[in-house]
């Protein structure tokens, strides 16, 4: 018999399978709507335009400025493109940074949002928006935030580099893990998250081998989706708020910088959630930091944070910072202990 918990369901529509995205069009007009302006990054523009012919009458065009970590000041502009297009909803094509930028324009303005999930990223089923201005990353949570459509099509990520779509995926696992120890989960949110890590684990080494392979790309989606719902119905830990600090100050890439810490910070709780994290320890060898750390090398992903760029110099700042307004943690966030975990995700040690 379950403790007793709350569970909200977030009332997002999941539209699952190769070859759906031929229902886009079907979907912003079933949301009322007859002007999309379509999202993209810079190195995606060629697809984006290219989608925004395939809508016809219903594409206002394309904005394709979006940049990791939201800053405040592409999402200015890019209300005035939504203004001056006559658009009244955004389709965001993409991963993480293109998805932000659409939860960002709906938090202003309400716009019903479609994503075109080309990663695993997750935060496509979330309500939660994080923005930089200033060199500070900040998060909020408001149900305008949450996209009202995502199409999961795994023919759009046959073409995903495997780094990407290794780092994607590493992502994707730290919010199921952070998941399983959060101090608001519930039997619901642990049985997705327990099949997302199941699901990521199986498709990622299969996608490393064969990078075309359909079905692991599929399973791939599918993880991340669970692992993503995750994330959107329960707060998060030690974890995200390193990832969100060195982001968000120090401008390293998002999932990157998942994909190294995940180790570590599983590690730094696994004995205070041991019970709560006992089902994915057995799926990683018995050991979950050492396990993650070695399931991520045999992957190819990035292993030291300063592969990345950020200075040994700059560790003292990252853990300053990392304590200031700190989310819960199932163990205490000690500033000696967080300092000694970057140094070691900084050097890409095995925890």
């Amino acid at each position: 018999m379950p403790h007793s918990f709350l569970y909200t369901a977030h009332p997002a529509r999941i539209v699952f399978g190769p070859g759906r995205l031929s229902q886009l069009a079907d979907e912003v007009s079933h949301l009322g709507c007859s002007k999309a302006l379509v999202l993209s990054t810079s190195s995606r523009r060629a697809d984006a335009e290219r989608l925004n012919l395939q809508l016809g009458a219903l594409g206002a065009g394309v904005f394709s400025e979006a940049a990791m970590h939201t800053p405040v000041e592409v999402t200015e502009r890019a209300m005035l493109a939504y203004t001056d297009a006559g658009a009244d909803c955004v389709i965001a094509l993409g991963g993480g940074s293109t998805v932000g930028l659409g939860k960002a324009i709906a938090y202003r303005n309400d716009a019903p949002q479609l994503v075109v999930a080309t990663t695993y990223a997750g935060s496509e089923v979330t309500s939660i928006l994080g923005q930089t201005e200033n060199g500070i990353k900040t998060t909020l949570k408001h149900a305008s935030i949450l996209p009202e459509v995502v199409i999961y099509d795994a023919e759009l990520t046959l073409g995903l580099p495997v780094s990407i779509s290794v780092a994607s995926g590493l992502n994707a696992l730290a919010h199921a893990i952070e998941g399983l120890y959060a101090k608001d989960g519930n039997p619901i949110t642990e049985l997705m998250a327990l099949e997302g890590i199941r699901a990521l684990k199986n498709a990622l080494p299969a996608i490393v081998q064969q990078p075309t392979d359909i079905k692991a790309r599929s399973n791939a989606l599918y993880g991340a989706w669970l692992c993503g719902s995750v994330l959107g119905s329960v707060g998060m830990a030690l974890h995200h708020k390193l990832c969100h600090t060195l982001g968000g100050s120090f401008a390293l890439p998002h999932a990157e910088t998942h994909a190294i810490l995940l180790a570590h910070t599983a590690a730094y709780n696994a004995q205070a959630a041991k019970e709560l994290l006992a089902p994915v320890t057995e799926l990683f060898g018995g050991e979950l930091g050492g396990g993650l750390y070695d399931f991520a090398k045999s992957l190819g992903a990035p292993m030291a944070l300063k592969d990345l760029g950020l200075a040994e110099a700059d560790l003292d700042r990252a853990a300053d910072l990392a304590l200031q307004n700190p989310y819960w943690n199932p163990r205490p966030i000690e500033r000696e202990a967080v300092r000694e975990l970057l140094q070691r995700a900084w050097s890409g040690t095995r925890p």
